[in-house]
């Protein structure tokens, strides 16, 4: 695993990027309603504007980077095992599907991990902290605050090291995409039908989630019991049902951009218990 697959911004003196409207991020995990309703929730009066996952493969702008990117020193971090845990989930969803790809006899082009804090310039534009984690398909990088790993526990309930683990590996389910061209036939599709764009989206991120489960599969002999079930309620914690009614006490579906809980579940259960890419085709028949 290359080093600077992992570029940690979080002590570069903040994430900062102007303020204003938002910018609509991809192949984010589809947090982004909740967290921002709640957030929404703490503030005394006043607007505010959201980032949100509009266009699941939109931006072709080159990732700016971080002028001086800087890490936090090790005996100075307080989130040290948090990270060293994200990055080895990261590397080692990273080998597993650099693998399939070579036994495929396909080429594979790594994604890197962005840690960052409150906000990030990224190839897809600036984001804040509120869209949680993303995969921004134009640098190929995944985007990760890890502070959303309280939010998980304390606003969507999904706990546990596994529900982490199934954040990352569903955005490098996304990286995946991008290297079979699912993304560019995606975002085309969407354009020359804009009336299907929602549900192009849902099964994009189911996908995504079954993605996520094939990993599953190849380190299933070293999960403690129950892991499973932790990134399973994380991928029920994050359906579209599930949060538009934590946030607005109303379910819209044709507003659905990532599927319902039962949805996620299911494609991640079905990644998981085949370990083969070939069972995620998502774009075939029901979902």
């Amino acid at each position: 695993m290359a080093d600077n697959d992992v570029i940690d911004e979080r002590g570069g003196g903040g994430g900062g990027f102007p303020g204003g409207g938002g910018v609509a991020i991809p192949g984010g995990l589809g947090i982004t309603g909740v967290i921002i309703f709640l957030a929404i929730q703490l503030l005394s009066g006043g607007g505010g504007s959201s980032y949100g996952v509009n266009d699941p493969f939109g931006g072709s702008s080159q990732a700016p980077g971080a002028s001086s990117p800087r890490g936090i020193p090790a005996s100075q971090d307080p989130d040290r095992d948090l990270k060293d845990f994200s990055v080895y989930v990261f590397e080692r969803t990273q080998q597993v599907w650099q693998k399939t790809f070579q036994d495929q006899g396909k080429p594979y082009q790594h994604a890197k991990l962005v840690l960052y804090r409150d906000g990030v310039q990224t190839g897809c534009g600036s984001a804040t902290s509120a869209v949680g984690p993303f995969y921004c398909p134009a640098d190929q990088r995944v985007y990760l605050d890890l502070s959303f790993y309280g939010e998980m526990q304390n606003q969507l309930h999904a706990t546990g090291d596994f529900a982490w683990a199934y954040v990352i590996a569903h955005e490098m389910g996304h990286h995946v995409q991008e290297q079979l061209g699912t993304s560019s036939q995606v975002s085309q599709q969407q354009q020359d039908h804009p009336d299907q764009r929602n549900a192009l989206s849902v099964r994009t991120e189911l996908q995504a989630d079954c993605y996520a489960g094939v990993w599953a599969k190849t380190v299933y002999k070293e999960l403690d019991p129950g892991d499973i079930n932790e990134a399973m309620n994380a991928s029920r914690a994050v359906g579209d049902d599930r949060l538009q009614k934590e946030a607005t006490g109303t379910v819209n579906p044709d507003t659905f951009t990532h599927g319902t809980s039962a949805q996620r579940s299911k494609w991640f259960k079905r990644g998981q218990q085949s370990g083969d890419p070939g069972s995620c085709d998502t774009f075939s028949g029901n979902i």
